[in-house]
C-alpha cells in the first residue's frame, strides 16, 4: 500500500490546474464545454492531497471515445476507463498522492455536479473547510496507507455537506 499524504495548501496548486488546463484544452478544448479545477486543492487554505483534481465537461457524449484517444497521447497520463460507473472516465498521472487525476465526463454529469456543489460550499464556507481537512488528516493516520478506508471515512462528510448545499440552493 502506497502512504497516504495530506499536506498544507499549496498556493501553486491554481498555477499546476491551469498548466495542465492549457495541455488538455489544446488537445481537447474544441470538445469541450468547461473545464474545472475540483478538489480539495481547488478550495484556497484547505489541506489536500497534492493530487489536481480537473473535470472535463464534453458538449456531447459522443465525443468521448475520440476526448480519449487524444488525452491518451500524453503519455505521462494511465487511462483507467469508467471506475465507478457514473460516467466520469478516468485519467491518472503521478503516484498515490501527488500528481493530476483528469476526468472526462458528458453534460450533466451527476457527479460533475455534486463535485461543484460540494467545492463551492468549500469555498464560501470556511468552517467546514476547517473540519474537512481535520478529518482528512485523523483519516490518514487511520486509514495507515488503506485508500478505501481514507476515501470510505470522508463520505459521511461530504453526504452531509451535499445535502446542506442542496438545501441552501432551493
Amino acid at each position: 500500500m502506497s502512504a497516504i499524504k495530506v499536506v498544507d495548501y499549496d498556493p501553486a496548486w491554481p498555477a499546476l490546474f491551469d498548466e495542465q488546463k492549457r495541455r488538455i484544452s489544446a488537445l481537447i478544448g474544441t470538445m469541450m464545454d468547461q473545464i474545472c479545477h475540483v478538489g480539495s486543492t481547488a478550495v484556497v487554505g484547505l489541506a489536500a492531497k497534492a493530487k489536481i483534481d480537473i473535470d472535463a465537461v464534453l458538449r456531447d457524449d459522443g465525443l468521448l471515445a475520440e476526448a480519449i484517444d487524444r488525452i491518451a497521447t500524453l503519455e505521462e497520463f494511465t487511462f483507467h476507463g469508467d471506475r465507478y460507473g457514473d460516467g466520469m472516465w478516468v485519467f491518472t498521472s503521478g503516484h498515490g498522492s501527488y500528481g493530476t487525476r483528469l476526468y472526462l465526463c458528458g453534460p450533466g454529469n451527476a457527479t460533475h455536479a455534486r463535485r461543484i456543489l460540494f467545492r463551492d460550499w468549500l469555498r464560501s464556507h470556511p468552517e467546514d473547510a476547517d473540519h474537512y481537512a481535520a478529518l482528512k488528516r485523523r483519516l490518514v493516520v487511520e486509514a495507515n496507507g488503506d485508500w478505501s478506508v481514507y476515501t470510505g471515512g470522508k463520505a459521511d462528510f461530504v453526504a452531509e455537506i451535499l445535502a446542506k448545499a442542496s438545501a441552501a440552493s432551493v
